[in-house]
């Protein structure tokens, strides 16, 4: 009996110094992948400043702050393979994987509801406006407290220019909810 505990206990502190030094190897795998991912960022940022990105994208009509982008997404690109490569230093990755996997799908999901819940019912409003021929390009409109002459009708929405030269766009949804008075 005295035997088998003390393999026992062998191999119990045999397992415990394994997962130990896995442990340890995948804290130094993140560590220096944080690291990496940092250096590589600023690195990237200065690189893509020097070349002026954002300056030419703006020309073409791109608004975004692309050098930010690019940078920090390839930061959290390395980030993402350090933490990869930590878990399967500790045999771990197939189940996380599978949950973060299905984090990001939910939060894809939530992000594409919440960017289309005012475009689906903009588009239904536009077609329902173009079909009946409500209205049509220079009537005189009253919608709530804006008056105008109509400019232009896409399918999400409607340009008004004002008495004061202002141009006002009204997401569909809104003339198809509201009385609109059209005068003649």
């Amino acid at each position: 009996m005295a035997e088998w505990i003390s393999n026992a206990m062998i191999y119990l502190n045999n397992i415990f110094s394994q997962f130990f030094i896995k442990f340890i190897v995948s804290i130094i795998i993140l560590l220096i992948g944080f690291i990496i991912g940092r250096t590589v960022e600023k690195i990237l940022q200065k690189i893509l400043h020097e070349v002026e990105l954002n300056k030419n994208i703006k020309k073409a009509g791109i608004k975004f702050p692309i050098e930010n982008i690019i940078s920090s997404f390839t930061k959290y690109f390395i980030y993402f393979i350090a933490v990869i490569w930590a878990l399967t230093e500790l045999g771990l990755t197939t189940t996380v994987l599978n949950m973060i996997s299905a984090v990001i799908l939910v939060l894809i999901l939530i992000s594409l509801v919440l960017a289309i819940k005012d475009f689906i019912p903009n588009i239904i409003a536009g077609f329902f406006i173009h079909r009946k021929r409500m209205f049509k390009q220079g009537d005189n409109i009253t919608v709530k407290d804006l008056k105008g002459i109509i400019q232009k009708i896409t399918l999400t929405e409607t340009e008004i220019k004002t008495e004061k030269g202002d141009i006002i766009y009204i997401p569909n949804s809104i003339i198809k909810k509201e009385v609109v008075i059209k005068k003649k």
